[in-house]
């Protein structure tokens, strides 16, 4: 009996969040001290997907070795499939059709986007509606101003992004999650050229006229992290509990984390000094160090190895592992990697980005 197959998308090249994208790729960067591929695949991992295929482009071999390490932690099989150009959403599927055998249905995730989606429902929808795609759709996330999928009364998709597909009146607009699932059969609806392909402006608008491409409505927390200040945002709402723990089990590091103190959770081997001040939320990396006199909190990461100095102070900020304080440095509302200082900004800044 077949069994699904992932789709992690991991090949784009996350300008938004420029510079820290010119460290890592934007899939693999920490949230929580965790990349973020890793939430994404434990979330496939809790519907019951085994195996996953993700593709590569930018910084293709630290975005492989971030996912083939986090697929290890989670018993999940992984393939990854590398792009010499960027394939698009629909390139990405035809070039690792190979990989994705056997497979059904295929699930088709942004592997840089935090969504706690409860996938199971989904599929079941999916397999149900006798669908070639269901694309999962959500309210417009506040503050933004996203391309639209518009549906009809019936649940077939029927416009995209307001200028593909037939159209129609009485139509909803919601917004685009990313996730899709798919009946293998779309891929050989891929076409070998142009090379570069996107499934919803060249191959659903096509089939939008038979109802087989149908959205499935969803609730549940959904981030981007596409800038500085979404990301900080995202990093918050991990810390405060906002998004669900157990649909990320085995990635989630905060509820095997011990006290240390009010609303402050640590690794193993984390260390506070006595006469260090922390503020909750906030998260202390496996063996990170807050000696006397610093301060961190609220809302701090710091991340795994790092050593927040006499007389620095870290609030509402991420260090990313590796990151050196000078004695008495202030981080406050940025990010920190290596030399790096990215100012977060404001998250309720209206918030375009890429469609899909």
């Amino acid at each position: 009996m077949a069994e699904p197959v992932a789709m992690v998308l991991c090949a784009g090249l996350g300008t938004r969040l420029r510079p820290l994208t010119d460290r890592l790729p934007k899939p693999a960067i920490p949230l929580c001290d965790v990349p973020l591929i890793a939430w994404t695949l434990a979330l496939l991992r809790g519907a019951g997907v085994r195996r996953a295929v993700v593709n590569t482009h930018h910084l293709a071999p630290q975005m492989a070795e971030a996912a083939a390490a986090s697929a290890r932690s989670l018993g999940m099989a992984l393939a990854v499939s590398h792009e010499t150009n960027l394939a698009g959403t629909g390139g990405a599927l035809r070039e690792a059709r190979g990989l994705l055998e056997g497979g059904r249905p295929l699930v088709v995730v942004n592997g840089d986007v935090l969504f706690d989606l409860h996938l199971p429902a989904v599929l079941s929808a999916h397999a149900v509606s006798g669908a070639l795609a269901t694309l999962v759709l959500l309210p417009m996330p506040a503050g933004t101003n996203y391309a639209t999928v518009e549906v009809d009364g019936g649940g077939a998709v029927r416009r995209i992004a307001r200028s593909y597909g037939p159209g129609g009146s009485g139509l909803t607009p919601w917004h685009f999650s990313g996730v899709h699932v798919l009946d293998p059969e779309l891929i050989g609806r891929i076409p070998a050229e142009p090379y570069l392909s996107d499934v919803n402006r060249q191959v659903y608008p096509p089939l939008l006229g038979g109802g087989r491409i149908r959205g499935y409505v969803a609730q549940g927390y959904w981030n981007d992290l596409g800038t500085p200040a979404r990301y900080l945002e995202a990093t918050r709402d991990v810390l405060l509990g906002r998004v669900p723990a157990g649909r990320f089990g085995g990635a989630e590091p905060l509820s095997a984390a011990s006290t240390v103190a009010p609303g402050v959770r640590a690794g193993p081997g984390a260390r506070v000094a006595l006469g260090a001040r922390l503020a909750g939320p906030s998260y202390l990396g496996p063996f990170a160090r807050v000696e006397a006199g610093a301060e961190v909190g609220p809302a701090a990461v710091i991340g795994a190895g790092v050593v927040v100095p006499s007389g620095a102070v870290v609030r509402r900020s991420v260090l990313w592992p590796g990151t050196a304080l000078g004695p008495g440095e202030r981080v406050e509302d940025a990010v920190a990697v290596d030399e790096l200082r990215v100012g977060g900004g404001s998250p309720s800044a209206p918030t375009t980005g890429r469609p899909f």
